[in-house]
């Protein structure tokens, strides 16, 4: 099995890697392969809307995204991460999962998604609420830990200090891993779950 993880911290080795470095021992305890991605220093702009992914199945930009999008699909599971700005997750990485999300045409019912948030202080509830959106609008099933999945600290290193927001980290590490595992042998024996004909609903009168 396979865990896609997306940093989108524009800073090496700071607070959001030492919370997903918690993360990655537990994935291999449990026999899963990781991959890693630092998307947070990238250059990475927004969507457009210009509707090419549509025809040519990958995004119209050529970048980080496209070559996300490869990794995504083979993926059991995907970790988004991210450092809180004003609230918010950083810009560069919400550019990144509107394109990958939207100019991506393969199923990602069952794949397991996963949001992690380091902050100094707070924010952390309002980043971790619209990181989790990008899975819960895609048939994905999000991870749970004991708490919230934050991590806290302001300076580089300062992470490590968050006792309980590391252990945040490795409790949902090992429930992921259980419900990939899980998920795994339910499509072996029952499969994915019957999809209907989508209804799009503009509430626009053609009239």
């Amino acid at each position: 099995m396979k865990v896609l993880i997306i940093n989108g911290s524009p800073r090496v080795g700071g607070n959001t890697s030492i919370a997903l470095d918690e993360m990655v021992k537990v994935f291999e305890k449990e026999g899963i392969e990781t991959e890693t991605v630092q998307i947070g220093n990238r250059d990475i702009r927004g969507c457009i809307a210009c509707g090419t992914c549509a025809q040519k199945g990958k995004c119209a930009f050529d970048d980080a995204v496209n070559e996300l999008a490869v990794q995504f699909e083979e993926a059991d599971g995907l970790v988004v991460a991210s450092p809180v700005y004003y609230a918010s997750a950083n810009a560069t990485l919400i550019a990144c999962l509107d394109r990958l999300f939207y100019s991506t045409r393969f199923d990602k019912t069952m794949k397991v998604g996963a949001s992690v948030v380091v902050a100094r202080r707070g924010g952390c509830s309002a980043t971790f609420d619209e990181l989790n959106k990008y899975f819960t609008i895609s048939g994905m099933p999000v991870a749970s830990s004991q708490y919230w999945n934050s991590v806290h600290g302001r300076m580089q290193g300062e992470a490590e200090q968050d006792g309980e927001g590391l252990q945040t980290m490795r409790v949902l590490a090992a429930n992921m891993s259980f419900l990939m595992k899980s998920i795994a042998l339910g499509k072996e024996k029952y499969g994915l779950p019957e999809k209907e004909a989508w209804i799009p609903t503009h509430f626009i009168d053609p009239k």
